[in-house]
């Protein structure tokens, strides 16, 4: 090994199993020293450990099933026929390209057939998505679909506004951009007076 480079434990490719804490702390360490630092001064010491906590966080979404949290619903809605909108939900993700921060909020809503689901289990649905390494077109998809799916409403209608930070601090360099992404499904993309009430609903919550 050549001086001044840190050996990074391999992991075993043989099988599926992740690399250990340990593998992905030396990791953070080469990083941090090809960056042009030295990981063993005072102030990064323990950054490799913050950053694995960290890790394990923001991709939290690999450890559970998102839909699992629309398992239980209800079915005594007293005759209601509307839709359920749930608007502004925090999403926090992180671009596959160069595994920087996306941030931003996303609109859900649906059509109940005869059963909703609590408002807190759509928030979840989002996070468990969003905490993952993607795309947005792709998350906005995977959390219409796991509504549809799981549900079987009548429509479904999610729309996510993000910032990338692969755009806003590197790259184009554009702050203050941000992209939208929608995904309609059933009545919600068919019925044009169900369409213009959710992205009107969506526009008066921002």
């Amino acid at each position: 090994m050549a001086d001044g480079m840190i050996e990074v434990p391999k992991a075993d490719r043989s099988t599926t199993q992740r690399p250990s804490r340990e593998e992905a702390e030396a990791a953070v360490r080469c990083l941090i020293s090809w960056a042009g630092d030295d990981p063993d001064r005072e102030g990064l010491l323990d950054t490799p450990a913050r950053v694995a906590r960290s890790y394990a966080e923001l991709f939290a979404g690999y450890d559970e099933d998102p839909r699992s949290h629309l398992l239980r619903t209800f079915e005594e809605v007293g005759g209601y026929e509307d839709m359920v909108v749930l608007t502004n939900i925090r999403v926090v993700s992180c671009c596959e390209h160069h595994m920087l921060p996306v941030v931003g909020r996303a609109h859900v809503g649906y059509l109940p057939r005869n059963r909703v689901v609590g408002i807190s289990k759509l928030a979840r649905v989002v996070q468990g998505f969003s905490r993952r390494l993607q795309i947005q077109e792709k998350l906005t998809s995977d959390i219409a679909e796991a509504i549809a799916d799981t549900l079987d409403p009548l429509g479904v209608g999610v729309v996510i506004e993000a910032e990338h930070s692969c755009m806003t601090l590197r790259g184009v360099d554009t702050p203050g951009s941000s992209l939208t992404t929608s995904r309609l499904l059933g009545q919600i993309r068919d019925d044009d007076r169900l369409r213009a009430e959710f992205l009107d609903l969506v526009r008066r919550s921002r």
